[in-house]
């Protein structure tokens, strides 16, 4: 009978694929969360060591996504309308809000309340799911989860309590959180549950994954929005307001044609679903990534549209679309296998043409960022003008799911 009530948890072939109106509100707290990313990266440009400060404020965003990520596999494998899930979700959102109060100074005063959120969420969240599961045998994945997490707890809260190790000690434990979901959290005598072979609901976390590119593609604007809102009006700054949007719209449109919109049936005709799931999941991190760069770029152009594009500038206001198109294309060869040769032109040419941008004003180098954009945008457009709508052909997860082994 426990192990029954346990079951009613999971996801049944009858259950909604949709994204729940709860999951939804929970996204809310990562569009705050991002805006305090972009934030302290703006401030990372003015310091002192910027690449230092840079590669900090990656960390504390590697910690957000992490939570997101997991919560987003619970909320595909159990069933979101069941209050116990509902609570977890909550849960985490109010643990995740926690997190983005407190990063623009995690690694500083507030070190110890962004730990403490950080571990209470990673070890409560499966350690609910156990107790609810009881008597159920997949309550051994969230077994597994806690018992990493238990073992990573240490690191984070010395570190929380060290400033002098805390770096290195968080570094260490955000790896060990990573390397776990890699290898499924593998625990002695019960083994690993790698995520590749779990049974999936593909539509969800399709939607789920294009839910948290819009919610970057958004934060981008609310930085559009409130830099311009806060300058005096000028030729310049009103041409940068305009090409930061016009990018932004790009990246909308180079992201969602075709292999945006076929997640969801490439998911679903895999032979393996959860491999793909398992490869988009790290695709998208980094076009995630590529866009919250950006946004950097626009606050900055369009604080400076008349000075010259510093070098430091740069890698934002190009680098952020560079690295968008590098992961989009991963993203093209794991739905159709292969890779539009536009869009390696269009990452070439933003990598060459970036060394010449420092000779001119920064709104010039925004300019040609949308220009390579709408080029790339455009050839998609002609490939697809008259031709029959592509169908997915992912090489990725094409083994049968008895190679993959079973669901633990």
């Amino acid at each position: 009978m426990t192990g029954q009530r346990g079951g009613a948890l999971l996801r049944t072939t009858s259950s909604a694929e949709r994204a729940t109106f709860l999951e939804l509100f929970f996204d809310l707290v990562f569009v705050f969360a991002l805006t305090r990313v972009s934030q302290r990266l703006v401030a990372d440009v003015d310091g002192a060591q910027m690449t230092t400060g840079v590669l900090r404020t990656l960390l504390l965003f590697l910690v957000l996504w992490h939570v997101w990520t997991i919560t987003t596999w619970v909320t595909s494998r159990y069933e979101p309308e069941r209050v116990v899930i509902q609570a977890v979700v909550v849960g985490v959102m109010f643990g995740s809000l926690v997190l983005g109060v407190t990063l623009p100074r995690a690694l500083e005063e507030r070190a110890l309340a962004f730990a403490l959120a950080y571990v209470v969420i990673m070890v409560g969240r499966p350690l609910v799911l156990v107790v609810a599961l009881r008597g159920h045998p997949r309550r051994m994945v969230p077994v597994r989860l806690t018992g990493w997490a238990a073992a990573t707890a240490p690191l984070w809260l010395v570190g929380a309590l060290v400033p002098d190790l805390r770096l290195p000690l968080w570094v260490a434990a955000l790896a060990a959180d990573y390397l776990g979901a890699f290898l499924g959290w593998p625990l002695p005598r019960i083994g690993p549950s790698r995520i590749r072979s779990w049974l999936v609901a593909g539509e969800h976390l399709a939607e789920r994954y294009q839910q948290i590119f819009l919610i970057a593609l958004g934060e981008s604007i609310l930085v559009i929005g409130v830099s311009y809102s806060g300058e005096r009006f000028s030729g310049r700054s009103a041409a940068a307001f305009a090409l930061a949007f016009g990018v932004t719209a790009l990246l909308w449109r180079l992201y969602f044609h075709r292999a945006g919109h076929l997640l969801a049936e490439a998911l679903r005709l895999a032979g393996t679903p959860g491999r793909l799931a398992e490869s988009a999941a790290r695709t998208h991190l980094f076009m995630v990534l590529g866009v919250l760069t950006a946004a950097v770029g626009y606050e900055l152009v369009i604080a400076h549209p008349h000075e010259d594009a510093d070098p430091r500038w740069l890698v934002f206001v190009v680098g952020g679309p560079a690295l968008f198109l590098a992961a989009r294309s991963r993203f093209e060869y794991e739905i159709f296998g292969r890779v539009s040769r536009s869009r390696l032109i269009g990452l070439a040419a933003l990598v060459l043409v970036a060394p010449v941008l420092t000779t001119g004003p920064a709104v010039l180098a925004l300019g040609v960022v949308a220009g390579v954009l709408a080029l790339v945008a455009l050839a998609d457009a002609r490939r697809a003008q008259g031709a029959p709508p592509e169908s997915s052909a992912s090489p990725v997860g094409r083994e049968a799911l008895g190679e993959a082994g079973p669901e633990a």
